[in-house]
Formats: C-alpha cells, structure tokens, sequence
C-alpha cells in the first residue's frame, strides 16, 4: 500500500485546510500579481493629480473640481479594492478599473488645460494597465476611446475634427500612446506565453504526458464538490503496475518508462473525456469516474485490466507484457471525503497485489482491517 495517499490536497471537499494547504492555480497568481499592480497605479494617479492640484496653480474651479473628482475616485478605489465587491480577482474587475481610470483622467484634463494639461501623459497610465492586464483587443479598444477623447478635447466644434490639420496633430499627440501600447502588448504576449508553458510543465507529468498529482488535486476537488453538492455517485481508481521493477531491472529504466508509457495512453483509451486520469508516483495511476457507480467502475476497470495485459511494448527485439492491479472505492458508499476515498480505493488495491495482482479488488470493511494489521 502507498503510505502516503493521506497527503493528497483536499481543497474544496469539507475538509479543514489551511490557507497555504490550498493549490493555486498559476493564472491565479497572475491576476493576483496584475491587481497588486493596478492597486499601485491608481494610488500614483491619484498622487499624480493632488500633486499638480497643490503645486500646478491652476484656479479655484479647478482645485475644486480637481478635489471633487479625488474624492470620488479615491472612494472608488476604496470601495472597488479593499472592501470585498469582488471576492476574488479577475479580469473585468480590472478592465472596470480602467475605464474609471479614463473617466478620472478626462474630468482632471477638461480643468486644468485640456490637451495642454501636464497631468495629459496620465493616460499612459491606463495604457499600460490594460495592455498587460487586458491583452490586444482591450487595448486597442480603450486606445480608440481615448483617441476619441482627444480629438473632444482639442475642438470646441465638431465640425472641425477632420481638417488636416486636426487629424495630423491627434496623430501626434495620440503616437506615443499608440507606442507604448504595443510594446507593451508584445511584452505582455511573451510573459503570457511563458506562463502557460510554467503552468503546462507544472501540472503535467514529464513522461507520460498526463496530470500530475498537484494538477489531479485541483481538478478532482471541483468534479468531487459538484458530486456532493448534487448527490451524485463517484468511482476512485487506484492504478498499480504489476512488474514495473523487473522491466527495470531485466531491460533497465528505459524499458521501463516506455511501458509507463504505454500504461498511460492504454488506460486513457479506456476511460471517458470527462474522466481525470493522473499519474500518481512511481508506477501508480489514479483516476477519478465522475457519475460512475460501483458496478461501472468495476466495468471499466476490468476492461483497463485486460487492455494492458493484452498491450505489448518493445525492449530490443524482446516484447514486454505487463499487467495492473486496480483498487476501487465510490463515493458515498465508500467514504464521503476526497481524502477517505482515496484511501479505501489505495487500501483495495493493496488487497489486490497481496491477493494476486492482475486483478480489480472493490474496497470493502475488511480493507480497513488489514490497514490496521497489515501482513
């Protein structure tokens, strides 16, 4: 038996984890990063405007509508970031952020000056923001509002907007928005890139190509919630390799990462899409049946069984044959906790390869004996 099935992550199935227990996707971290980040330039932007507000001299209706627009907005930040509106971060919250970012900075430029006001390089501030948050599209649609914005500003008649002379000198104010904007957005595309490739090789086992045990955690708290939550049966397979170590040592480990290999893609055949196949350690295999009871478990554990005993894989000209020992364990009957299912489905498996080997075992209170007085 694995001795330490009990330290599969829990989040998500009525146990009591701690905070630092619980897996974090990297695309989590990310927008936890970006919404850090965004929270720094609002305050700078806010920092930005007091500063001219002080310092700028502009006229009493502009300090007072200066301080009227900090007000708000300084509110708005309070509100939007720290009190919980949202409970957890994501992209509309700060695509939100930018748009009353681009409302704040309007209303300051309209007071002190328009298209000559110092505070008109802010929108470079939400530029930024939306080009590495938000990615091309968002970018390109806020650049046009504030293109737009731009040209209100600078013409007191609309009639004016399209003159040459007009047109060319938006162009000039609006080119370094324009600039900075794909630069920043191919900045962006690259660290997203690397990211999906962290977050690819992070949750994906190396050799066999299928979820590790961290990625295994995060998605079977999700399919296992959704079975408690609407009372639907669930099937755990623990998966073992019956002669992993004598491939090993007769044909050495090429041989035999080359039979867990073809061990992954034999048992991924016979399970569904919507089944979480994992690779668990060494020569074990997990996978998790969402809206499978005991009899269809056993079903297709059986036909697992007999697929890798009739698969071959090649060492030399030697054909390798192998085989699996399968235990089962099904929610509710079984345990009504991730973890306790887990361990009954390990707890049947080891009866399994005691008992035999090449050959599914469903869990039953006998296992929970032998767990206490192992042979």
């Amino acid at each position: 038996m694995r001795p330490d099935a009990h330290k599969l992550l829990e989040a998500g199935t009525g146990m009591t984890l701690k905070p630092t227990d619980m897996p974090v996707s990297l695309e989590q971290e990310e927008l936890r990063g970006l919404s850090r980040t965004v929270a720094e330039i609002e305050w700078l932007l806010l920092a930005l405007v007091l500063v001219y507000q002080a310092f700028g001299e502009p006229g009493e209706i502009a300090k007072a509508a200066l301080s009227m627009a900090m007000m708000f907005y300084g509110a708005f930040v309070l509100a939007f970031r720290y009190t919980n509106f949202y409970r957890s971060e994501s992209r509309l919250k700060i695509a939100i952020e930018t748009w009353v970012m681009i409302g704040f900075i309007t209303w300051s430029l309209w007071f002190t000056g328009k298209l000559d006001s110092p505070l008109l390089n802010c929108y470079l501030l939400v530029v930024i923001t939306c080009a590495l948050a938000l990615g091309k599209l968002s970018t390109a649609a806020e650049l046009v509002v504030i293109g737009l914005v731009l040209a209100a500003l600078g013409n007191e008649s609309s009639s004016a907007w399209l003159s040459v002379s007009n047109v060319s000198g938006l162009g000039v104010t609006l080119a370094p928005f324009v600039l900075v904007a794909y630069v920043t957005t191919m900045f962006s595309a690259d660290i997203r890139y690397g990211l999906s490739k962290a977050k690819a090789l992070s949750e994906t086992d190396e050799l066999t190509g299928l979820l590790n045990r961290r990625a295994f955690a995060i998605s079977t708290a999700r399919v296992f919630g959704q079975a408690v939550r609407y009372k639907r049966q669930l099937s755990i397979l623990m998966i073992d390799s019956d002669g992993l170590k004598q491939v090993n040592d007769e044909f050495g480990h090429g041989a035999g990462d080359d039979l867990l290999c073809l061990l992954a893609k034999t048992i991924q055949h016979e399970l569904r899409t919507t089944d979480v196949l994992a690779r668990f350690g060494g020569d074990e295999f997990v996978a998790m049946l969402p809206e499978t009871g005991a009899k269809a478990a056993r079903d297709v554990a059986e036909r697992v069984r007999l697929a890798v005993e009739n698969a071959r894989s090649n060492a030399g000209s030697a054909s390798i044959q192998s085989s699996v020992s399968i235990g089962i364990a099904t929610y509710p009957g079984d345990g009504r906790i991730l973890e306790t299912l887990m361990e009954n489905a390990d707890a049947a498996l080891y009866r399994a390869k005691t008992s035999g080997r090449n050959r599914v075992v469903e869990f039953s209170k006998r296992d929970e004996v032998d767990l206490v007085n192992p042979v």
